[in-house]
C-alpha cells in the first residue's frame, strides 16, 4: 500500500507535527494512537494492516498523528495547567491543520473524515467530533478512557474543561454546533475483559445522548483485554460497515 509522512513546524505543538498515510483512495480515516504513541505506532501493532483489505480496495486512506497531549500527560513532569494547555492546542492543531492537510490530500475542500483511536486514542477522537462535527462525521471510541481529571490534582482549568466532552457537555449551549453534532454518530466499542472499564463507555454515552446525539455502546465481553488483540478485530468491522 502507499504510503506518505509529512513533517513540519507549528507554533501549536511543542515539538514537529508528524502526519502519515497509508492508502491511495477513499474515505479518510483519523487513526489516533494510544496515550504515549507516535504517529507510526498503529503501524507497529498491526492496526494498518489488518486494515489492509480495506485500504488497497480504496475503501479508505488512513491518516496518523503522533499522540503531544497524551505524552504530555503521562510525564508527569508539568503541571496540570501546562497539560490541559497542550491538550486543547493540540485540539487547534488536528482541526487547524492536519484536518485541512486530509482535505488537500484528498483533493476535497469540505470533504468529512472519520476519527477513531483506542484508549486515550477514543478520548482524542470522541472530543474531536464533539467539539468540531462540521469536519467530523462519524467517531469510533474502542475501549475509551474518557475522564483524563485524574491528572489535574483538582486544580480544574478552562483549557481542559474545553478540551473534556465529559466535564464541557452537560453545559453544552443550544446551537449550530449541537445541531450538528446530532447528524453524526458516536461508536463506543468496547471489552471488557482485563484492564477495560466499560463503565467509561457508559459515561459519555448518556451523556452525549442526553444531548441528543446518536451513539451506541457495544459491549464486546469478559474474553476482549484492553489490548491491541482487541482493536485489531474491533475497527475493520465498524470502518467496513461505516466507511
Amino acid at each position: 500500500m502507499q504510503k506518505q509522512t509529512w513533517t513540519w513546524n507549528t507554533p501549536r505543538l511543542p515539538e514537529p507535527a508528524r502526519v502519515v498515510r497509508w492508502g491511495h483512495y477513499g474515505t479518510p480515516v483519523l487513526l489516533f494512537p494510544t496515550a504515549g504513541g507516535d504517529f507510526e505506532e498503529v503501524e507497529r501493532f498491526h492496526l494498518v494492516g489488518v486494515l489492509g483489505e480495506l485500504i488497497d480496495a480504496g475503501r479508505i486512506k488512513v491518516y496518523s498523528i503522533d499522540s503531544v497531549a497524551g505524552k504530555t500527560w503521562l510525564r508527569g513532569e508539568e503541571s496540570p495547567e501546562y497539560c490541559s494547555k497542550v491538550q486543547n492546542l493540540y485540539d487547534a492543531y488536528v482541526y487547524e491543520e492536519v484536518v485541512p492537510l486530509i482535505r488537500r490530500d484528498c483533493n476535497s475542500a469540505d470533504l468529512e473524515v472519520i476519527v477513531t483511536g483506542a484508549s486515550i486514542g477514543a478520548f482524542n477522537a470522541v472530543a474531536s467530533i464533539c467539539r468540531h462535527p462540521d469536519a467530523f462525521r462519524l467517531a469510533i471510541g474502542m475501549s475509551g478512557t474518557y475522564d483524563l481529571s485524574k491528572y489535574l490534582g483538582g486544580r480544574m482549568n478552562l483549557d481542559f474543561y474545553f478540551s473534556s466532552p465529559v466535564h464541557w457537555l452537560p453545559g453544552a449551549p443550544e446551537g449550530a454546533q449541537l445541531d450538528q453534532l446530532r447528524r453524526r454518530l458516536v461508536l463506543l466499542p468496547t471489552g471488557e475483559g482485563r484492564w477495560e472499564d466499560v463503565g467509561e463507555s457508559w459515561r459519555i454515552a448518556r451523556l452525549l445522548g442526553a444531548k441528543g446525539v446518536p451513539n451506541r455502546v457495544d459491549p464486546w465481553g469478559p474474553q476482549w483485554d484492553h489490548d491491541w488483540n482487541t482493536w485489531r478485530a474491533m475497527l475493520p468491522k465498524y470502518l467496513a460497515e461505516h466507511a
